[in-house]
């Protein structure tokens, strides 16, 4: 369904740091950097077909957060998403909405881990165990 997904960035390098280690976790390799025909300096995350963008405000604004707006990354494992939180803290995100962990929903129980990095964006880590496991 998806293409791509951006989030804008007030320090590009800041952000790169704390991508480039969460995102890291999940077998995501550097990015790919562009310059914009703006100047403005791009991020391209690419891995298992999607896309994941870091970019400064073609604008000029400042970059700001979607206030109720999450991007989930999928995780193979309780332990690659305890391990994408810890990662996340560990270069500038800040932890929120509880430790990692097993929660029940409606939708099925799941492993999940928020975070939010350091230009406010939330995130999610995520893994849906099979069912039967």
């Amino acid at each position: 369904m998806f293409s791509h997904v951006m989030v804008g960035s007030n320090d590009i390098e800041r952000s790169k740091r704390f991508y480039d280690a969460a995102l890291g976790v999940l077998g995501v390799a550097e990015p790919i950097r562009n310059k914009a025909s703006t100047g403005h300096t791009r991020l391209f995350y690419r891995h298992d077909g999607g896309t994941f963008c870091v970019t400064e405000p073609i604008n000029g604004e400042p970059a700001s957060f979607a206030n109720g707006g999450t991007i989930a990354f999928k995780c193979t494992s309780p332990e690659q998403v305890r391990e994408f939180h810890d990662t996340a803290v560990a270069h500038g995100g800040t932890s929120i909405e509880g430790p990692p962990g097993l929660r029940d929903g409606k939708v099925g129980a799941m492993h999940l881990a928020y975070v939010r990095d350091p230009d406010g964006n939330k995130l999610c880590a995520l893994h849906r165990p099979k069912v039967g496991s």
